[in-house]
């Protein structure tokens, strides 16, 4: 996995966590809501990374 790859799925994750924190913090359930979905879709984009990368060797 490339270095930009991983920083770029890092920080989707990221901002989902600070979307979250936000949404909680002023009892915004969507915006929560939100923040679940940017981890997940960081989460998934690097499963994939992992997938392909173990495809490679």
């Amino acid at each position: 996995m490339s270095a930009a790859k991983k920083a770029g799925n890092t920080a989707d994750k990221v901002k989902g966590k600070v979307k979250e924190t936000a949404g909680h913090a002023v009892g915004n359930e969507r915006l929560e809501a939100e923040g679940h979905a940017d981890q997940a879709k960081g989460d998934l984009k690097q499963a994939g990374e992992h997938v392909k990368d173990a495809l490679e060797d």
